[in-house]
């Protein structure tokens, strides 16, 4: 069996091949206009992890699921992920130049066509999660989870509440964090409970073990941007203290900060219990997300 660092290669390369594929296809048509698809491949086949993705494949195998239609759903949390972060780095939000350690799109191209990249990948993302070899039975279910943990009351709702400064406070901050960078974690541990055929339980078991490294990734991602550098994160550093955003580690101390990151991690390497070893590559993408410098 594959460890950690192989099986998230793994998921990184098939994911990478159906994104490739999909937009090689959507390329091939003649209204396709070609400075949209180079900048979409600019923010969607520039790097990264690709750990949403990850997680869904991984949760799928945990359940016993087939892996082809697993990777499609995970390359739709793929669009999901990096329209977010396309739209994140406008001027009008965060005004990022760097992402992954290359000019963001707006810098590559323009702001406009930033905006029609970002639509045009949460599009994508619901194409992809509604087509073979996604099981038509599954297809309702996860387009409804996309829809819920990316809107109003997910993705957005957080990032919205970063953006107005609601909820200054540590209960605010988490919440806004749950929801803007927690919301895509959680729902891909669950959409491959789901493409598995998984019952209820064990879509709440993953769903939960999901809400706690969602909160790890964000804390770890904010204990970053303090002790990290550019080099190491592909993006620019420093700036929560720079604008004086509130964070978990601003509020608390960075001792304070770290022992709170563990014992997140305990807890969801805790929730994996009920599936024995074969939960253990989960339980190690928990200590990645605590331990990683990127």
């Amino acid at each position: 069996m594959m460890g950690f660092a192989e099986r998230l290669g793994h998921a990184a390369a098939a994911t990478d091949r159906v994104l490739s594929e999909r937009l090689g296809e959507m390329r091939a048509d003649e209204r396709a206009p070609e400075r949209l698809f180079d900048a979409t491949d600019h923010a969607l086949l520039g790097g990264g992890k690709r750990f949403r993705p990850f997680l869904v494949i991984e949760a799928a195998r945990l359940c016993g699921g087939p892996e082809e239609p697993a990777v499609t759903v995970g390359a739709a949390f793929e669009c999901l992920h990096a329209y977010s972060l396309v739209h994140d780095d406008l001027p009008a939000m965060d005004d990022d130049d760097m992402r992954r350690g290359r000019p963001t799109v707006h810098k590559a191209y323009d702001e406009a066509t930033a905006i029609l990249v970002g639509d045009g990948l949460q599009a994508l993302a619901f194409q992809l999660i509604t087509s073979p070899p996604v099981p038509a039975e599954a297809a309702g279910p996860l387009a409804y989870l996309l829809a819920v943990e990316s809107g109003h009351l997910g993705m957005v709702g957080g990032q919205y509440r970063d953006l107005n400064a609601i909820g200054l406070d540590e209960p605010g901050i988490r919440l806004m964090q749950s929801l803007k960078t927690g919301a895509l974690i959680r729902g891909a541990c669950e959409a491959g409970a789901i493409v598995a055929g998984a019952g209820a339980d064990t879509r709440t078991e993953l769903a939960r073990f999901g809400a706690l490294i969602g909160e790890a990734f964000q804390l770890a991602d904010d204990l970053l941007d303090i002790e990290g550098s550019a080099e190491e994160t592909g993006k620019r550093v420093g700036k929560d203290a720079e604008f004086g955003k509130a964070t978990v580690p601003a509020l608390i101390g960075l001792d304070a900060a770290h022992k709170r990151l563990d014992a997140i991690v305990s807890e969801a390497v805790a929730v994996l219990a009920p599936f024995g070893a074969a939960g253990d590559v989960l339980r190690e993408a928990a200590r990645f997300v605590a331990e990683r410098r990127s």
